[in-house]
Parts: C-alpha cells; sequence; structure tokens
C-alpha cells in the first residue's frame, strides 16, 4: 500500500459476496447494496445482500462443519493454531485492513491502525490459547460414583455485529467462539461489511475448514431476522442497540436460542475536585470523542464536581475546538466523519434538542464542513437531567457536562438511567473510587482511566445495556455448555 506524506492510498476492494462454505457466491436472489465512504459521500463498490436463502445455506454449512466436517474432530490445541495463523495472516495486512476499515467506516486510518487492530490481534491470540484450555471437574456424590463435567461447544452461533468498530466485533465474536469448537454465521452491519468479508478470506487462507466461518452481508430485517429465527442455530451473539435486542429475544423465544447481548449505555464519567484535572480533561476528551463519539460506552454524562466546573469546563472546550476533524486517510485526522446520513441526522437533531432545551453550547454544535458527514466535536455545558441530551444515546461527538455538590446525590443521578455498561471516576480518594465502583450500577467501572480494554477482561452491560459478557473467561463461557457424566462404579 502506498503512503503519501501524510495520506494513506485507497486500499483494493477484494471480496464483495456472500462467504458460504468456503467459497464466494453472490446473493441467491441477485441482489445488491451499496456501501458508502461516509468522508465523501460516494459509493465504493456493491455488495451481495444476503436474506433467508442465504441465511439458510450459511447455517446449513456451519451446522454440517461442526457435526461432521473436520472441525469436531480437531484436537483442540490444533485449533488454536489455526486461530494464531489468522492473527498472523491479520498483522502481515495490517495497514491494508486499517484503510479498509477507515475507508468503509470512517474512522481515522491511525485509530484503527494504532488503536482497534493490536486490541484484534490481541484477542484472536488470547484466544487461540485458550482453545486447548476449556475443561471441566469433577465432583464428589454420594454413593459409589464418579461424576464429572464436560465443557462442550454450544453449536452454530448467529453472531450480528455493528458498524462501529467491525474488524474489533468480529474478534470478539470470532474468538471465543472459535475457541469453544463453535461454527459460526456473522452478519456484518451493511454500513460496513467490507472488512469482515476480507478477514473471512484470511481465515480460510489460515486453514480454518470451509463451513466453520460463513458470512452473510444484508439488512436486519431480513438476513439478520432469518439468522434468529433459523432452527438450525444454537446461539445468537448481538451487539448493537437494545431495542432491536428486544426483537431479537422475542423471535429467539420459539426456540429458547442461547442469547448473549452486548448493548448501548448513557456511561456516567464523574470527576472529583481533587482529581488532577488535566488528566481528568484528557480522560473525559477521549471517553466521549473517540471514534466519533459512536462507543457503546462513551462517557457521555460527564458529572463535574461545583468547585472546579468552570475550570475543567474551559479545559474540556479546549479541546474539543482543536481536535482535528478531517479526511480519515490523513495521518493528522483525530476525528472522522460519522458512519451514515442516518446516524449524522441523529446527531444534528439532538444538538438541536440540546439547544432548544436551554443547555448552553460551548464548543462545535454543527457540521463540519460541506461535504461527508462531520459533526464538529461538540460540548455543551448547564446540562440537567431531564433534558434529552442527558438521558438519550446520542452515539456522536455530542458531551453533556452536569455538575454536583452531595456525593449521595450523585450516586443517584449516576444511576438514573435504564442503561449500566460502564463508568468512571476521576479522584485522588481510593477510598471514595472503591465506594463508587461498589455503588454504581455498571458493568465496567473505571478508576483514573477511561476505554482501558483487555482480551482477558470482561465486558458487558446491567440492565438494558445487556446480558452476559464478552472477552475473558466469561465470554469464553457463553459459548459452551455444561454436561454432567454419571458413571457407576460398582462391579
Amino acid at each position: 500500500m502506498a503512503i503519501a506524506e501524510t495520506t494513506i492510498a485507497s486500499p483494493k476492494i477484494k471480496h464483495t459476496e456472500c462467504f458460504i462454505d468456503g467459497r464466494w457466491r453472490p446473493s441467491i436472489s441477485g441482489k445488491t447494496f451499496q456501501t458508502v465512504n461516509p468522508a465523501t459521500e460516494e459509493v465504493i463498490c456493491d455488495v451481495a445482500e444476503g436474506d433467508s436463502a442465504d441465511i439458510d445455506a450459511a447455517v446449513k454449512a456451519a451446522r454440517h462443519a461442526f457435526e461432521s466436517g473436520p472441525w469436531s474432530k480437531m484436537d483442540a490445541r490444533d485449533r488454536g493454531k489455526l486461530m494464531f495463523r489468522l492473527a498472523d495472516l491479520i498483522e502481515e495486512e495490517i495497514d491494508e485492513l486499517a484503510a479498509l476499515e477507515s475507508l468503509d467506516n470512517g474512522k481515522p486510518f491511525r485509530e484503527a491502525r494504532y488503536g482497534d487492530l493490536p486490541l484484534v490481534l490481541d484477542c484472536l491470540r488470547y484466544y487461540a490459547g485458550y482453545a486447548d484450555k476449556i475443561h471441566g471437574s469433577t465432583i464428589p456424590i454420594r454413593g459409589n460414583f464418579f461424576t464429572y463435567t464436560r465443557r462442550e461447544a454450544v453449536g452454530v452461533a448467529g453472531q450480528i455485529i455493528p458498524w462501529n468498530f467491525p474488524m474489533l466485533m468480529v474478534a470478539w465474536k470470532w474468538g471465543p467462539a472459535l475457541a469453544a469448537g463453535c461454527t459460526i454465521v456473522m452478519k456484518p452491519a451493511e454500513q460496513t461489511p467490507l472488512s469482515c468479508l476480507r478477514l473471512a478470506q484470511l481465515a480460510k487462507e489460515a486453514g480454518i475448514p470451509d463451513g466453520v466461518i460463513n458470512v452473510v452481508p444484508g439488512y436486519g430485517p431480513t438476513a439478520g431476522a432469518s439468522l434468529v429465527k433459523h432452527p438450525g442455530v444454537d446461539k445468537i451473539a448481538f451487539t448493537g442497540e437494545h431495542r432491536t435486542a428486544q426483537i431479537i429475544m422475542r423471535d429467539a423465544s420459539e426456540s429458547l436460542k442461547r442469547l448473549t447481548f452486548e448493548l448501548g449505555g448513557k456511561s456516567p464519567n464523574v470527576v472529583m475536585a481533587d482529581a488532577d484535572l488535566d488528566k481528568a480533561a484528557q480522560g473525559a476528551y477521549i471517553g466521549l470523542f473517540l471514534n466519533q463519539g459512536q462507543c457503546c460506552c462513551a462517557g457521555s454524562r460527564v458529572f463535574v464536581e461545583k468547585k472546579v466546573h468552570a475550570e475543567f469546563v474551559d479545559k474540556i472546550q479546549r479541546l474539543a475546538k482543536n481536535r482535528r476533524v478531517g479526511n480519515p486517510m490523513s495521518l493528522d485526522t483525530e476525528q472522522g466523519p460519522q458512519v451514515d446520513q442516518a446516524q449524522f441526522d441523529k446527531i444534528m437533531s439532538y444538538i438541536e434538542k440540546g439547544n432548544a432545551e436551554g443547555a448552553k453550547c460551548v464548543a462545535g454544535g454543527a457540521r463540519f464542513g460541506d461535504r461527508g458527514y462531520f459533526v464538529q466535536p461538540t460540548v455543551f455545558d448547564g446540562v440537567n437531567d431531564s433534558m434529552s441530551i442527558a438521558k438519550e444515546e446520542i452515539f456522536g461527538p455530542v458531551m453533556s457536562v452536569l455538575t454536583f455538590d452531595d456525593w449521595e446525590d450523585l450516586v443517584k443521578r449516576a444511576n438514573n438511567t435504564f442503561y449500566g455498561l460502564a463508568a468512571a471516576i476521576w479522584t485522588k480518594n481510593v477510598g471514595r473510587a472503591h465506594e463508587f465502583a461498589k455503588r454504581v450500577r455498571a458493568g465496567t467501572v473505571w478508576v483514573n482511566c477511561y476505554d482501558v480494554f483487555d482480551a482477558a477482561a470482561p465486558f458487558g452491560g446491567f440492565k438494558m445495556s445487556g446480558q452476559g459478557r464478552e472477552l475473558g473467561e466469561e465470554g469464553l463461557k457463553a459459548y459452551t455448555e455444561s454436561k454432567t457424566v454419571t458413571v457407576s462404579l460398582d462391579s
């Protein structure tokens, strides 16, 4: 890939069809849809539009690979070797893959290259090492019996991923599923199918048997719904909005599929008066504006103790105003466009609501440029808990600053949301930090940091932010069933 002085060249588009049973094939209907470059609003290419027929073919391939193919007979350590090989191939193409992600999603190249992809590699290698370490236990029971448990693959896993971190979400889903011995049918987001399709090709090149990984691009109401309803699918793993998860839960009830959800959030980020304000401001800045604000755990509600409010707002608005927005292929860019027109329009509507409901916009608040789905990094001050921008997930570069002066009231307000994905606190008081971590209803709590992720640390939400966990040993368990075996020892 050629690199100019400050700009990355556009990558080659290699695969746009469905990947089923180790082969590239057009959709059975022959339909396609367009994927668009959000920085220019120009069509990148046409992609196969899979629907129920393609999903059925993919599920049958996955079922055969699970029950009769070499995958079901393969030693766990050998599965791990193939996963390590996949990670190595990704690393060999890391620059090209980062450029592909940037082109299709709009995130800055350097964020994809130095943020997302190292985490992709770490996740796949973490679970590759876990493949031969999935085991049960022996259990003493009454009587002359020998009892033990086995952890077995749940079967065919249907996986539906979002558009905000396409390759990273592939790794989060594929890693534990492959390590456990499952087979996969994945539906990538229609906004960002290209990097997932490329990873499917790399999986084939790594030697992962045909039918183990299948990718069907398409739309939620057709391909996604068909995957959820298909009787040949044993589990659904979904990352996205809670409203979609509710639909999935209803549709999966007929077959009682195993379900895990990683959903949205309205995460509180608390700045105490004793905090290092420079670090807190920088942490809040990254915690909200990372990935154009399109993060499920974004610290979108920043609670600042009143006595340091003015100083903090001065720091955060300076950071927001100096953020470099522009061409995501430029190595200097810090913020690219939102993923598509619909997301852009949604964010702009919330900025309008913030102004209309009485919040004070101290940075940004408008479109950036006249081409592409760019939104200025926006900070609202004077926000109260009843405002739309403080209650609803915006999924964009819009920060709400709220104030507090009473600890007990702060804890109640932090928990006053039906979400519960993440939270953070900035303070030098260790006891206060641990108290906050105990009392806040969230699946992840960061202390004096934000957006720290590791493949070994489980991630997921309380309340409407999901069920189950991804990553770590807990994420692996979601792809296994526990079987109890009891053997009579009487002669």
